[in-house]
């Protein structure tokens, strides 16, 4: 196994949607002969793939993992059809195309605790799709902690433009936001992020707080939760500021480039504000994770599956996170 290149799970994404064509897509790209490449799936998903594409990629087969060696090439497909030749049909909803993807991704999942990838980067997932093929959890997050065994303090980032999110609370009513503003929920997301932008290869990040209430005023949480988290996280050496109030946290943060990253209260405080900056270009980090795990923002757009038209760039900066937090996570090998 090579220790100069990190070894980099890929998965295609529900078949149905534009992963397929996205990851055939990137294969092509010169950054992912920067790592060892490993993707998983079905052969004949790939195949759809690069049909829609038109790229045909240059991959080694193989049946398990075993079979590879990095030594010899850095790029691998690991087949997992074990005979099946199911034709999944475009744009659609299925148990089946769940089955694959949970198949592929718990795969990728076992040789991350057998401390073989360095790394996962997918395409977009369908969770009508993941849950008929029998996912029992919220979103793949918590079912990825759950097979990682993770007991950590887990969360998602979202990233556009190398500016990162992450929240305190995540999908819940309105009404039940102000319960968990606490000083020990606000502290969580603020290291956590903070650590995941060092990997990043931010050395300082600049780390904005967000307000809960309107202009950071009318209210008690700033006072008594929101300020003290902020305190406690400048005495153990994070570069936290605020709190910003929410309708101008992006224009100060993000636009004017006075910050790294935002942590906010809730859901929609931070996407309104990074999705109307980026939507195009969005990528998600599954945070507090063993290892980096990545994927772009977008879902899997069944409205333009097969049409060649889908944005690589998402999916691109995607496996450019993926392998940055890779490396400098595993730099010893």
């Amino acid at each position: 196994m090579s220790l100069e290149k990190k070894n980099i799970a890929i998965l295609l994404g529900d078949p149905s949607g534009i992963g397929p064509e996205l990851i055939s897509k990137l294969l092509s790209k010169e950054i992912t002969n920067k790592a060892n490449i490993v993707v998983i799936g079905e052969k004949k998903i790939l195949e759809n793939g690069n049909n829609i594409s038109g790229i045909s990629n240059n991959l080694k087969f193989v049946d398990n993992f075993d079979q590879i060696n990095f030594e010899d090439e850095n790029k691998f497909f690991l087949d997992i059809s074990k005979g099946k030749n199911h034709n999944y049909k475009i744009a659609e909803c299925s148990k089946e195309s769940g089955e694959s993807v949970l198949e592929a991704l718990n795969l990728a999942l076992d040789l991350v605790k057998e401390n073989k990838v360095h790394a996962i980067n997918f395409g977009p997932f369908n969770k009508t799709s993941m849950k008929l093929g029998g996912n029992k959890f919220s979103d793949e997050l918590h079912l990825m902690a759950e097979k990682l065994n993770v007991k950590n303090y887990f969360c998602e980032f979202n990233v556009v433009d190398n500016f990162w999110t992450a929240r305190v609370t995540s999908h819940m009513p309105i009404i039940e936001v102000p319960s968990h503003i606490k000083k020990e929920n606000i502290i969580k997301p603020i290291k956590l992020i903070n650590d995941a932008m060092i990997l990043n290869g931010i050395k300082k990040p600049r780390v904005a707080v967000q307000a809960l209430n309107p202009h950071a005023e009318f209210g008690t949480e700033e006072k008594e939760e929101i300020i003290p988290a902020i305190e406690e996280a400048k005495k153990i050496g994070i570069n936290a500021d605020g709190p910003l109030p929410c309708d101008t946290s992006f224009i100060t943060a993000f636009k004017n480039k006075n910050h790294d990253c935002i942590v906010g209260m809730y859901h929609d405080a931070l996407q309104s504000g990074l999705k109307a900056f980026g939507f195009d270009r969005g990528v998600t980090v599954q945070g507090g994770l063993p290892v980096p795990i990545t994927t772009p923002a977008h879902g899997s757009a069944f409205d333009i599956a097969g049409k060649n038209i889908a944005n690589l760039e998402p999916t691109l900066q995607s496996f450019k996170i993926a392998l940055t937090m890779a490396e400098n996570k595993f730099k010893n090998g």
